[in-house]
């Protein structure tokens, strides 16, 4: 689905985007990789994600694994991921995998639209 982003009082585009309904995903980072259930939605071009312990994640398929060689992303901190190259200029990430860094911890992913 297109949307267009909300502007200030100058008709700037503001960055910011909707939560998409039924986009909500929880991951239980343990010392075994783990990665989100259900597929992101083919439209989602753009997840945010928080953890609340340090992991290592990694985007793929759906047999997508983390291994502690993957990027490690610090607890307690919330970001967008692109997902999507975008106008097929890259392959579409479907899964996140993650891997607890130190203590079992949960991971929150939220598809945007």
């Amino acid at each position: 689905m297109t949307t267009l982003l909300p502007t200030d009082a100058d008709n700037n585009p503001i960055p910011a985007m909707r939560l998409k309904p039924g986009g909500a995903h929880k991951i239980n980072a343990t010392a075994t990789t783990a990665r989100n259930a259900a597929a992101f939605d083919t439209d989602t071009k753009v997840v945010s994600v928080y953890a609340s312990g340090p992991v290592y994640l990694r985007f793929g398929n759906a047999s997508v694994t983390a291994a502690n060689t993957d990027h490690y992303y610090p607890g307690n901190t919330y970001y967008d991921f692109a997902i999507s190259g975008g106008d097929n200029k890259g392959p579409h990430s479907t899964h996140l995998a993650v891997l607890a860094a130190a203590a079992d911890c949960a991971v929150y992913v939220s598809e945007k639209e």
